[in-house]
Order: structure tokens, then C-alpha cells, then sequence
């Protein structure tokens, strides 16, 4: 069965919206000052940037405590180039996979993320349709007093 989601977008300012998810939870966007806003949240180009970063990290997190690593700390950083025409749409993505941890796996982190780019990421698979997507991962082994495996 498909799943089906839902968005509005409500002006509450110059160029501010109050986008609301189906499941109710909201975000802040505006456009930045040089085209009428106020630069008081994301833009809604940042957006699909951050949703790829979520994504993406949740699976990857998800796959790595399965395989049970010691995960300290994770973070994904994600940078998107756009086309110079309108529509403007992102051209080049980079991913990268920031893990923290002890002993941590190289090979569990790079399928990891090959699980999420080719079978579980929707964002991924949505953005591939423009964008060029290149992945990397460093891993940084921590010391013995760190604790809060995640």
C-alpha cells in the first residue's frame, strides 16, 4: 500500500512560512533579506539538504547499531550545488558520514550507507533524479574514557 503524506505552508510574515507536516510537527522558512526575507529559517531550498542528511542518518545509524558498533557520536554533512537557470534545482550532492566511536567497522559503515543509498533513503532517491550524489565517510576512533554509546 502506498503512503501518502501531507504539507501546507502558512505565510506568517514578509516571506516567512510556518510549514506544518501531516503529522503536525512545523518548520520555520523564510527567504533571505537580498529577495525580501528576513533570513529567519531555512530556506525551502535547504530543505531537501537537511531532509537528506535525516534520512540518510537514520538509516545509517539504525543498520550500524544493528551490527551492534560502539557509535559515540555521528554526524552527516551534506553540500548541494545548484543549476544556474530556474528552476534552479540541485545539480551536485556530496554526503558526508561522520562516525564516532570505538572500534568501529569500516566495512559496516560503507554498507551501511550503500543499504541506505540504493534500498531505504526515499530523499536519496528523490534528489538522484537531478542530482549527481557522491558519499563519503570518515571514521574518528575515540578514546578509551568516552562513554554514551548511542
Amino acid at each position: 500500500m502506498a503512503t501518502e503524506n501531507t504539507a501546507r505552508a502558512i505565510l506568517s510574515g514578509l516571506m516567512h512560512f510556518d510549514g506544518v507536516a501531516g503529522s503536525g510537527h512545523t518548520v520555520a522558512m523564510d527567504a533571505t533579506a537580498d529577495v525580501g526575507g528576513t533570513d529567519s529559517g531555512p530556506t525551502p531550498m535547504e530543505l531537501p539538504l537537511v531532509a537528506l542528511a535525516g534520512c540518510t542518518g537514520m538509516d545509517v545509524i539504525s543498520i550500524l547499531r544493528k551490527k551492534r558498533q560502539q557509535v559515540i557520536g555521528y554526524e552527516v554533512v551534506v553540500h548541494g550545488i545548484r543549476a544556474e537557470e530556474h528552476p534552479k534545482v540541485y545539480t551536485q550532492i556530496t554526503v558526508e558520514h561522520v562516525v564516532t566511536g570505538r572500534n568501529v567497522d569500516p566495512a559496516a559503515v560503507a554498507r551501511a550507507i550503500e543499504l541506505s543509498e540504493t534500498k531505504y533513503c526515499g530523499v536519496s532517491k528523490t534528489l538522484d533524479k537531478t542530482a549527481q550524489i557522491e558519499t563519503t565517510y570518515r571514521i574518528i576512533e575515540t578514546g578509551e574514557g568516552m562513554s554514551g554509546v548511542y
